[in-house]
């Protein structure tokens, strides 16, 4: 099995329960591939860490931002928890050197292995939690996650930018954005798609995302640059 030794020393925390560790790792396609393995997937322990991981930032949010709405709280917690920053974060310190996958998950680079990326660092957060206690969750996430925090309220990435620039479009030029499909590329499994956003006739800026709504929120948010309508 691995060895999680140089993990443990990258994270500066060192398990009490090796076992719960190494759950944290184990896919659910490692399983089924390997059947006769004593071993449990990390599923429950997902679904801990989310709970854990949702307490901790909403903690951390309510007290930073006072006076913020619920409904801005919530936004901007979405953005700060979604598959993509987690992802970011678990690749960072790591984690995706220690997955234990299928064969042919283990091929797969895609937006698939973001998932898996998100969940184990969920599944993480869980199996620290039970071995060490809600202080120990709480200091990890501040040390890796929290401090996203900052650049999503400056860049306004919790907002969602299709409805913004809708808004500002709507105020400013008199247009309802429109959006078209440019390019698509790649396998079904792992498709990407780069969306042009219109004014009109004119093609304002162009977003790229694995799927179309990924791309689209991501040509909103450029032409929201290009216009110089985030402040």
């Amino acid at each position: 099995m691995i060895n999680f030794s140089n993990f443990e020393k990258k994270t500066k925390i060192i398990f009490k329960d090796k076992s719960l560790l190494e759950q944290a790792f184990i896919h659910r396609s490692y399983i089924n591939e390997n059947p006769t393995t004593k071993l449990s997937h990390n599923e429950r322990l997902e679904f801990l860490g989310d709970a854990v991981l949702e307490l901790i930032v909403t903690d951390f949010l309510y007290k930073k931002y006072p006076t913020y709405t619920e409904g801005e709280l919530t936004a901007l917690r979405s953005a700060l928890v979604n598959a993509v920053i987690i992802s970011e974060v678990a690749t960072k310190i790591g984690m995706n050197d220690y997955l234990l996958l299928s064969k042919g998950e283990a091929k797969d680079n895609g937006k698939a292995r973001q998932y898996i990326l998100a969940n184990t660092y969920e599944a993480y957060v869980g199996a620290l939690f039970l071995d060490q206690g809600i202080e120990a969750a709480e200091k990890f996430i501040h040390k890796n996650l929290l401090p996203k925090t900052e650049e999503i309220v400056s860049k306004k990435l919790w907002r969602d930018a299709k409805s913004l620039v809708q808004e500002k479009a709507q105020e400013f030029v008199n247009f309802t954005p429109a959006y078209k499909v440019l390019k698509e590329s790649g396998p079904d499994h792992d498709k990407n798609f780069t969306v042009g956003i219109y004014f009109g006739p004119s093609l304002i800026a162009e977003g790229k995302g694995q799927s179309k709504q990924e791309a689209e929120q991501s040509a909103a948010l450029a032409a929201l640059k290009a216009k110089n309508w985030l402040d």
